[in-house]
């Protein structure tokens, strides 16, 4: 009877943890993130038949993108209830975690905090299903099954998170902390994955461009830091998310005082920091792998707590104060012009004019990162480049302000040449205007190139082009004063 209970209970939990992941997801149905914006590009662009790496330039792992085919990659709700479910399996395997640490209780504690944190945190990193947060599961999967002593099927959980992330490497070394005797059944259970994929690649014809993208283009990213000061810069992020997620340091500090695997589970921790400090720019997002630890250590330190523990309850109204509000906006279907969501609000607005001009079969190139404008606008992209990161050097988390390329000079002239080899029958510029010296026109490459195209509308960054062979359509209205529909639809 009590094991009945039990389960019922369980089930409850899970079902009220999903109608609450849901609520709050289908509140941003209306708006692209910038970290989903890629895989989600990618995703459209092998519907229509092009091959990841080889027809379409991708600097992630092969299983980003590929998991939105599982909706077809369609956006708005659909695509908020894939989030919803994903994230209550997340939730699913910190209450698995720590029920096999601990106990019921704790398990129960882990899976509420995951929930929270998966809507309470940053929203550009918990709502897109990007490379970070797909990493969760695998991450939990592959701790799990180390604490079970099944080594084989951890190794296969963290080889699938290589999959996902570069970043499954830490998943695999933090797994052999809680198989130490057992390492080469887990590097045998690592090696199954990464053979097949690499296998598939090979296959494919896509091994080299996927080395390329993945690795060659990541690594020189990860050299050059657009930080000035990395290690300052680690510390006050470090201490910001610190401080943030209070709710879980302080009862995280107070599991680690007590166990018999109190060392393990600092050691879980140390080297999930080492992961986020990769690279030196400590993103939110990066936090996600710290964040399994980070979760199920406060699960067992709310336990601990006894009664005591609402005090530290108390302290999630930081992050409930801080983002809580966005939802009730959201759900409202408001317009609060928020920073973060500016660029998207630009490239839905530009993505209406080019559903207004398009013909079928007509394609895009976007220069810029602007990938959101292959999901709004639904067309086959006329290059295998879906932003011009390849072109300038400039990755693009500060092509807006710097122009200092992190490629050869040579490498990057052979991609514009490619790309002035395609034919697009639009071109959405959302760079040029935002910093003139990575401007299309400054390439010499390119000159000629653009001159096939006349411009037709501005978005204000934005600059649409349209062929001139197939201009038939009526352009919109006077660029410099056309005002275009509301961002929130």
């Amino acid at each position: 009877m009590l094991v009945q209970s039990s389960v019922l209970n369980t089930r409850r939990l899970f079902l009220a943890i999903f109608a609450v992941l849901l609520a709050a997801h289908l509140c941003h149905f209306r708006v692209l993130w910038a970290e989903e914006d890629l895989p989600l590009a990618a995703a459209r662009q092998v519907l229509f038949g092009h091959t990841l790496y080889r027809g379409i330039w991708f600097d992630k792992p092969p299983l980003v993108p590929l998991s939105y085919l599982l909706w077809a990659a369609r956006i708005g709700e659909i695509g908020r209830i894939a989030g919803a479910l994903y994230c209550t399996l997340v939730c699913w395997l910190a209450f698995a975690v720590s029920r096999k640490l601990w106990g019921e209780r704790e398990a129960r504690w882990s899976a509420g905090l995951m929930a929270f944190f998966l809507t309470f945190d940053t929203p550009s990193a918990v709502l897109p299903l990007a490379a970070d947060s797909l990493l969760l599961a695998p991450h939990l999967a592959a701790i799990l099954f180390a604490i079970e002593r099944r080594p084989l099927l951890s190794g296969v959980c963290a080889g699938i998170g290589f999959w996902f992330n570069t970043k499954g490497l830490f998943v695999f070394v933090a797994s052999a902390v809680f198989a130490l005797s057992q390492t080469p059944m887990l590097v045998a259970g690592f090696a199954i994955p990464s053979a097949i994929g690499c296998g598939l690649l090979a296959l494919a014809g896509t091994w080299q461009p996927y080395l390329d993208q993945v690795w060659i283009w990541s690594s020189a990213y990860a050299k050059n830091t657009f930080v000035a000061d990395p290690v300052r810069n680690g510390l006050t992020r470090t201490a910001n998310w610190a401080g943030f997620h209070i709710a879980l340091v302080v009862p995280a500090a107070r599991a680690l005082m007590e166990g018999s695997r109190r060392w393990q589970l600092a050691a879980w921790g140390l080297i999930s920091f080492v992961g986020v400090a990769l690279g030196w720019r400590f993103f939110p997002r990066y936090y996600f792998l710290l964040l399994p630890f980070a979760v199920v250590m406060a699960g067992r330190g709310m336990a601990l707590l006894g009664k005591r523990w609402w005090l530290a309850a108390l302290l999630l109204l930081i992050p409930l104060a801080r983002f809580g509000p966005r939802y009730v906006l959201m759900a409202a279907d408001l317009d609060p012009q928020w920073s973060d969501l500016a660029l998207d609000r630009e490239s839905h607005d530009a993505a209406a004019i080019v559903n207004r001009l398009k013909r079928p079969g007509d394609t895009l190139y976007v220069w810029g990162y602007r990938p959101d404008l292959f999901p709004y606008t639904d067309m086959p992209a006329a290059s295998r480049y879906l932003d011009c990161q390849a072109m300038t050097g400039v990755p693009a988390d500060r092509h807006l302000t710097q122009s200092a390329s992190v490629l050869p000079p040579e490498t990057t002239a052979v991609a514009r040449r490619e790309l002035a080899g395609s034919h697009p029958d639009f071109i959405v510029d959302g760079l040029s205007e935002y910093n003139p010296k990575l401007a299309l026109s400054t390439y010499p490459e390119l000159k000629r190139w653009l001159a096939g195209y006349r411009e037709v509308a501005r978005v204000r960054g934005i600059v649409i082009y349209q062929a001139f062979q197939t201009s038939s359509a009526t352009p919109a209205t006077n660029p410099a004063s056309a005002s275009y529909s509301r961002f929130f639809r």
